[in-house]
């Protein structure tokens, strides 16, 4: 698949990314690719070929989310008087497996992203069209929607939540040391240094899985380069080994000395948990972070990525959306299109939020008057944001970002002193990649 296509953002089906989650922040105030494939291909065979009975593939697989959708696909079974039978598998090999499992045999209905990476798979005939099921639904907004549309003008994708992506602290470390919040880079940096002094490790990062160091890739971009830039970038528009990227890498290179010791072995999970044992002072990660801990987050809060070109300021914020697909090969789609029609409500949302603190509910009529402190601040930051981006592994071709910004990103964490090797290398390999079908 060429440019253009779905990487060019100015279609009809991509408005903004503040329109999309801005609707919304307002209504809301270890498993080898064997026994995944294994695993999918048993549940999807166990009882998916009609009648009572729907396979769901669910990627939710920590433990609070995990809780979180089992309470959301209850409150389904109650009502509706169908079984759901749920095949969880670890979240990053159900991403990096995705390709293999929709092709193969896949569960009727999966968990997946809005935006291109749900187009993409619909362009390539992997996705059911749900646009019956859309028309019932009430309470979701146009740019939502959107978000929710193929290239094709049909809907594919039910959102479920959307969480922001900021720096994440302790309240009360912040208060035990006197630190003030930096809204530029420089006074970032000025209080990573005193972190360092106090006996703290400044920033929580981890990135053995691959993804967690995209989002500090993006916010840098973003606030050096712009959305625009970031935008075009991302849709395969831009040269990799230029300077404005290669600027991307030369600043992100001030935060390393700042960093856990041996990101690169440390999930995103353990590097949380040292933010939460006060190890650490803080952690560029999705509101989803506070998963671990527990169900109280009273200490936890954020603050925007700090802003580095006055003229780009904090205007962008990173905010991806969760949710859900029916998939070409359903074998129950009556019962397939009436779990997602549910999954689609307001009770769905609240089933879900009532176990998970958080994310936010993506619905309009979804009951906000139970947000925590957190939820509401996180309303606050994408409504008030001029644009909203998805993420790096949303926003790029799976190919381009499973083969080469994986390793690229984790290879300069490893070895950050060839920004012009690695850049070089990126826009080979980009180069050769955008040239096929895709």
């Amino acid at each position: 698949m060429a440019t253009p296509g779905p990487h060019d953002r100015t279609t009809s089906n991509s408005p903004t990314r503040r329109s999309v989650l801005r609707a919304a922040a307002i209504g809301a105030g270890a498993v080898t690719l064997p026994s995944v494939l294994a695993a999918c291909a048993s549940g999807s065979g166990a009882g998916g070929a009609g009648g009572k009975t729907v396979t769901f593939g669910s990627n939710w697989s920590d433990p609070v989310p995990k809780k979180g959708i089992a309470t959301a696909i209850a409150g389904f079974q109650s009502s509706s008087g169908y079984t759901v039978k749920t095949n969880t598998v670890d979240h990053n090999s159900f991403q990096e497996n995705i390709n293999r499992y929709l092709q193969g045999n896949p569960d009727d209905v999966f968990g997946w992203f809005a935006g291109y990476r749900m187009q993409y798979f619909a362009q390539k005939g992997l996705l059911g069209d749900i646009s019956d099921v859309w028309s019932g639904f009430t309470g979701m907004s146009d740019a939502i929607k959107a978000q929710s549309t193929g290239l094709d003008g049909k809907q594919y994708f039910v959102p479920l939540y959307y969480y922001p992506w900021a720096v994440f602290y302790r309240k009360s470390v912040f208060a035990q040391h006197g630190y003030q919040l930096p809204t530029t880079w420089d006074q970032y940096i000025a209080l990573a240094k005193q972190m360092q002094k106090d006996g703290l490790v400044p920033i929580s990062f981890s990135d053995k899985d691959g993804w967690p160091a995209m989002g500090t890739f993006d916010y840098i971009n973003m606030r050096l380069n712009g959305y625009d830039f970031h935008k075009s970038l991302m849709g395969g528009h831009e040269d990799w080994s230029g300077p404005k990227v290669k600027k991307v890498f030369d600043t992100w290179r001030e935060l390393l000395p700042f960093y856990q010791q041996g990101a690169l072995g440390l999930t995103w999970q353990e590097s949380a948990q040292a933010l939460q044992q006060k190890k650490t002072g803080m952690m560029t990660l999705g509101m989803f972070l506070g998963q671990q801990f527990g169900t109280d987050v009273s200490d936890l809060d954020f603050f925007a990525y700090p802003a580095i070109d006055p003229a780009n300021g904090q205007d962008a914020v990173e905010a991806p959306i969760d949710g859900f697909l029916l998939s070409h090969k359903a074998k129950n789609v009556t019962a397939a299109k009436k779990l997602l029609a549910f999954l689609g409500t307001a009770k769905a949302e609240n089933d879900y939020l009532s176990i998970d603190p958080t994310e936010l509910g993506v619905n309009s009529s979804v009951v906000t008057t139970g947000y925590s402190p957190l939820q509401q601040s996180g309303a606050k930051l994408v409504s008030t944001a001029k644009s909203i981006s998805q993420f790096m592994d949303r926003d790029c071709r799976p190919d381009f970002v499973s083969t080469v910004m994986i390793q690229a990103l984790q290879t300069f964490l490893n070895n950050p002193n060839d920004v012009d090797g690695l850049c070089n290398s990126i826009q080979r390999q980009k180069t050769a990649i955008y040239a096929t079908e895709g």
